[in-house]
């Protein structure tokens, strides 16, 4: 918040002296005061340039609640600045303020109805542009790896397995890093490993470090929810077929468990490697596409270089960019299979149960996803829209898994799904559900790896 003050010059009368009428006088001493006081405001203020300002207190949800009802009252006030102002204000509340927002309905004008329209999507591109970002681990001090785990988990919602002694003593303490930093260095403090192969959506199993595994804090570059690790270098010298000669690279790529990428790649003209000489390797344009699955929170790519010339020792910098679109905050579908409602839209997104096709007591059970913007998210090969959990409850609560599913509709920005279920055939008191991300957000993540020795 900052504080812009004016100050107008008070115009004190020229002929302020024994000449000067009463009437000057009266008129010349109340301005003289003003401006002074104005001009003690003004060094007051000026003083104050520097110092610190304390931050508004975060409004408690009646607050809230009161504030978005008095600024949406205000979408239908007479004057234009008011209406205006108020749209300002309530994007200002940020997406807590989604879930109290009315819907634009016929207790507004056309003109509230397009302001809430607007507000609604631009506080859901908010909500998905934060979700989407690098959760910030505030770890402060611990005396146990159990403690610094369970504060991990709390700030990011990921559950840890220890394959050793969870309650090992651990003296850190940590100001606000990055997920990964600061699980590599509690797992550096404990001599501990990720493995990824036992784990599987939102947990992580820690496993003993290798002898020789290095440091993964000084192996590791942090790049948004990313982070990247050179595994291995080896060098090929074709004696026949010169042009076949590479240098390669091979990376870790790991992202936050709580999300899978969509569409991830690595572009090959946006990758720089020099060596410790300052020679400078480019590989060949083109992309490596990475791929992503909500089972496995990483991957693994080899990246190829020209050879270099002579026996160079070290790569000294790696750099490139991952771009990617990343899930956003997500929405659970609930209908009810013996009726199933209208379309629901929520955001940019419109989930339906469009069809409920008996085949004795197999049912299918076909659903339509659509996004008025998907980008490239649809593309035949990308798999995570078939990952989102598909099930059906019956009355007494019981989860049904679904037997298998087929694609029968599939454009640019819309994917039509058949499930089946065996459903008894019995429709009645029997709910679908669906859960998925109601937004996607396109981020490129900028990397830097150092030190990176050669074979």
């Amino acid at each position: 918040m900052s504080t812009v003050i004016t100050i107008e010059r008070g115009k004190i009368p020229a002929e302020v002296g024994d000449g000067a009428s009463a009437a000057s006088l009266r008129l010349a001493r109340p301005m003289l005061q003003w401006t002074l006081a104005g001009l003690l405001l003004a060094f007051g203020q000026l003083a104050a340039i520097g110092q610190p300002l304390e931050a508004d207190p975060p409004l408690t949800d009646d607050q809230l609640r009161s504030r978005v009802s008095e600024l949406v009252d205000t979408l239908d006030a007479d004057q234009l600045a008011q209406r205006q102002q108020a749209e300002r204000d309530l994007l200002a509340l940020g997406p807590e303020a989604l879930r109290l927002l009315p819907e634009p309905d016929d207790r507004f004008s056309a003109e509230a109805q397009q302001r809430l329209r607007r507000v609604r999507l631009a506080l859901q591109q908010q909500r998905a542009e934060a979700d989407a970002g690098a959760r910030t681990v505030r770890l402060g001090s611990v005396t146990t790896l159990q403690e610094a785990l369970a504060k991990i988990t709390a700030e990011s919602g990921i559950e840890f397995e220890v394959q050793g002694e969870a309650a090992a003593p651990l003296q850190l303490t940590l100001g606000p890093l990055s997920f990964w930093e600061t699980l590599d260095v509690v797992l550096d403090a404990a001599e501990l490993d990720v493995n990824f192969y036992a784990g599987g959506p939102g947990r992580m199993v820690l496993v003993p470090r290798g002898e020789s595994r290095p440091s993964r804090t000084d192996s590791a570059a942090y790049a948004g929810v990313y982070r990247l690790e050179a595994t291995a270098t080896t060098a090929r010298r074709d004696f026949h077929q010169p042009q076949l000669n590479r240098l390669t690279v091979g990376l870790e790529v790991a992202w936050e468990p709580r999300l899978t990428p969509i569409g991830l790649n690595l572009p090959l003209d946006r990758v720089t490697a020099v060596l410790g000489d300052g020679t400078e390797l480019k590989p060949d344009e083109g992309q490596f596409d990475i791929a992503a699955s909500s089972q496995l929170p990483f991957s693994q790519l080899n990246l190829p270089l020209p050879l270099p010339a002579g026996s160079p020792q070290r790569i000294a910098t790696l750099r490139g960019t991952l771009r990617a679109m990343l899930p956003g905050a997500a929405e659970h579908f609930e209908v009810p299979l013996a009726n199933p409602p209208a379309p629901a839209k929520v955001g940019n997104l419109t989930f339906a149960v469009e069809e409920v096709r008996p085949n004795g007591e197999i049912h299918e059970v076909r659903m339509e996803v659509a996004f008025e913007e998907a980008g490239n998210a649809f593309e035949s090969h990308r798999q995570w829209i078939f990952e989102n959990p598909a099930y059906v409850t019956d009355a007494e609560g019981n989860r049904l898994e679904h037997l298998g599913y087929q694609v029968y509709r599939q454009t640019s920005n819309r994917v039509g799904i058949g499930y089946l279920f065996d459903l008894g055939g019995e429709l009645e008191g029997k709910t679908f559900h669906y859960h998925t991300p109601i937004s996607v957000v396109a981020r490129e993540a900028e990397f830097e790896l150092k030190d990176i020795p050669l074979p």
